[in-house]
This record gives structure tokens, sequence and C-alpha cells, in this order.
């Protein structure tokens, strides 16, 4: 019993010296211990990343438009309730697929009509797009009762509508159409909006007309963002739920600029996956949709600082890519987080002087290429057959926002 004893212990000291070198720099060896995690008063000292050339972005990024291209459904949509696997999240049908469909959809438009709008092929599948979403779009409601996936929908929907709008800026009558459908969005936005300000994508308390749901930190921040683009078209966004969704994120904001996942654990700020390792994807999102809406407090500093965390403490979220079950990797990071975080810090960088971009990019370009499959399309977590889509469409836009000003 002894000697079991003794190994016990020693397996159980070096579990913890593990343990205790994984929460330094975990996954990377690409930088030290951030000594003040409080301190944002000067830009960090960034780790010596050599700069991509354009050729080889602008080579990544042209496969991951032949792949969305190739991967489009033959009614112009994105994505599918098929490949399933042994265990695949909470989807009741039909809603919660028409929503599934409707933000990976969106999502491709918005790459491609960011990186190759020019593009005979490209202009075609967003033709079929386009139809599919003016289509569709009129009918995305929440699922159930518990089920508010809808969100994600009309968030990326809007986000597409505003550069369909500028893409068809000959066109009057279309532009009026999108914007039309935009303030639908907004009135659905309304319509599902949490009792507590935001919104959240499940209701599990009284499945109310109004959902009950906690308000979530980074389905705030997407939705903000997407209303701040509306809204510098000229569509304005409802004032009240912009300001409830303000507040609701600033409850949620702890003091290094990190978030809860969602309001109802604030009663737990030091739980793992409310710890900057945890918030590492959600973060970016929440700082850029904060700084969209003029907070001040978010400074340039705030901005590099968490991009240099998010490149040498990428492990966090790298380590969770591709599991197949939510939440089950270290800091309860779910692999979903990957490109959405990754695609958030891109539109942060955009909210820098371009002048002071350069250094940053590389950080960004170099792990969206080391990433990239052999399809030319991005994943990072295996969800039914939208999970390619979006994550292509994520890294693309991506990607487009590391190239050198044209």
């Amino acid at each position: 019993m002894r000697i079991v004893r003794m190994i016990l212990l020693c397996l159980f000291g070096l579990t913890l010296h593990l343990s205790s070198l994984v929460a330094q720099n975990v996954g990377t060896d690409r930088g030290s211990v951030l000594q003040n995690p409080f301190d944002f008063s000067t830009a960090p000292e960034l780790p010596a990343v050599e700069a991509l050339r354009e050729r080889e972005i602008r080579e990544s990024m042209r496969k991951g438009v032949s792949f969305l291209l190739a991967d489009q459904n033959p009614n112009g949509s994105w994505g599918s309730a098929t490949r399933t696997k042994g265990l695949n999240i909470y989807a009741p049908v039909p809603g919660a697929h028409h929503a599934l469909r409707a933000a990976p959809t969106s999502l491709c438009i918005s790459a491609l009509l960011e990186v190759a709008p020019g593009d005979k092929a490209v202009g075609s599948a967003i033709e079929s797009a386009e139809n599919w979403l003016l289509e569709h779009l009129v009918e995305l409601r929440r699922a159930t009762g518990d089920a508010i996936y809808n969100i994600w929908g009309h968030a990326y929907s809007i986000q597409a509508l505003v550069r369909l709008h500028e893409y068809h800026k000959q066109d009057v009558q279309r532009q009026a159409r999108f914007v039309e459908l935009i303030e639908l969005q907004f009135e659905m936005l309304t319509r599902y909006e949490s009792v507590d300000g935001g919104w959240g994508y499940y209701d599990f308390r009284y499945h109310a007309n109004q959902p009950t749901s906690s308000s979530i930190s980074f389905v705030n921040g997407a939705v903000l963002v997407a209303l701040a683009e509306a809204k510098a078209i000229g569509v304005e966004p409802p004032e009240r739920i912009v300001l409830r969704a303000i507040a609701a994120l600033k409850r949620q904001q702890k003091k290094d600029f990190s978030y809860l996942y969602g309001e109802y654990l604030k009663y737990r700020p030091m739980r793992g996956i409310n710890r900057p390792g945890g918030s590492l994807g959600r973060t970016q999102c929440c700082n850029c949709a904060l700084r969209a809406w003029g907070d001040d407090e978010i400074t340039d500093n705030v901005v590099k600082n968490w991009l240099y965390r998010l490149y040498v403490r990428n492990g966090w979220l790298d380590i969770g890519r591709k599991r197949p079950i939510p939440h089950e990797s270290w800091m309860q990071v779910a692999g979903y987080f990957y490109y959405f975080g990754h695609y958030y810090a891109a539109v942060s960088l955009q909210q820098l002087p371009a002048s002071e971009r350069p250094p940053y990019q590389p950080l960004l370009a170099r792990l969206m290429l080391d990433r990239q499959e052999k399809d030319g399309s991005w994943w990072d977590y295996p969800l039914y057959d939208y999970h390619q889509p979006y994550g292509t469409s994520f890294a693309l836009m991506t990607l487009q926002r590391c190239l050198p000003p044209q």
C-alpha cells in the first residue's frame, strides 16, 4: 500500500507540474507568461513572426473560395442537416436547421462579396445565394420554446444584406428591398431579445413569448457588430435593443476586458470557461462590438494586447478545435469558437489606425494558413454539414483583413 501511495503522490505531483506548464503557455512556444494581465497602458512586445507574402495569402483565399463554390447547394444555400455523427448538438427539426442554414449562407455571401466580388463564377454563386436568402429569410423564426438559433441567422443576414446593399449600389429598387429585410431582422431581434437585454440561443427557463434566456456575451457581441454595420449604411437599429445589449455586455465584462460566457455565470467568475483562456474566443468579439458603439475604454492598446494574447495563448482555442463534444476541452472551450474568435480579432484589427495594423496581420494570417484543410476549407467543430461553410467564411474574411492595403 505504501508503494502504491508513493506512486500516486508522484503522479499527482507530475500532473500539477504539467498543469502549471500548460497554464503558463498551453499548446504554444510563441511567447512567455503575461506578467500583468490588467496593464493596458502600453502596446505588447510582439514575438518575431515572419510576414507572409501577399501571394501566399491570396492563394490560400483562392482555394477557400473554390471550396465554397463547389460546396454550394443547388438551391443557392450552404449547409444541410446531413453528415450526422454519434453525438449531435440539440437541433429540433425543422426550425433549428432553418437557422443553421441561414447563418452559414449569410456568412458565405459576406465572404465571397469581400474577397472576390469581381469573379464571374463568384458572381453567379452570389446571385443564387442572394435569391435563396430573399426567399427564405422572411420565414426565419425561433424553432421551439427552448432553441433560439435564429438569432445567429438574423445577425449574420444583416451583415450579408449590408454587403449586398453595396454590391448592388446601382440598383436602387433592390437596395430598398435589402433595407426592408434588414429592418425585418431588427423586428425579429426585438421580438426575441432576452428579458435581461441582449440575446441568448437557448431558453431553458420558461419558454415565454419573450425569451427568458440569459444574456450571452458573445451573442450580444456578434449582434452588436451587425447592428453597427447596418447603422453605417444609414439603417438605424432600434436604440432600445442596442442600449440594453451594451448594458448586458458590460455587466459581463471583467477587469482584464475578458468576458463571462453568459450572465447566468456571474456568481462563478473564476470558473474555467470565464477565465481569460476560456474567454479567448469571445473576448475579441465583445471588445470590438463595444468599440463599434463608442466605448472609450476599449482603447487601441486593449485591442493590441488581446491580439497578442490570441496568438501567444492560441493553444487554449486550438486544443479544442475539432473536438466533437462542445466544451470538452480545457477551460471548457468549444471547438466552434476557433474561427469565430479569429474573425472578430480581424474586425478588431480593422479598428486600429491603418498604419498600426501591419505588425499584427502576420499573427492572424499565419494561424489561418497553417490550419487550412487539403480541400481548401477550414473547420473547427463537426456541426452536421454547416461547419465547413461557416469556418471557411470566417477564415476568408480574416485573411482579407490581413492583406496589405491596395
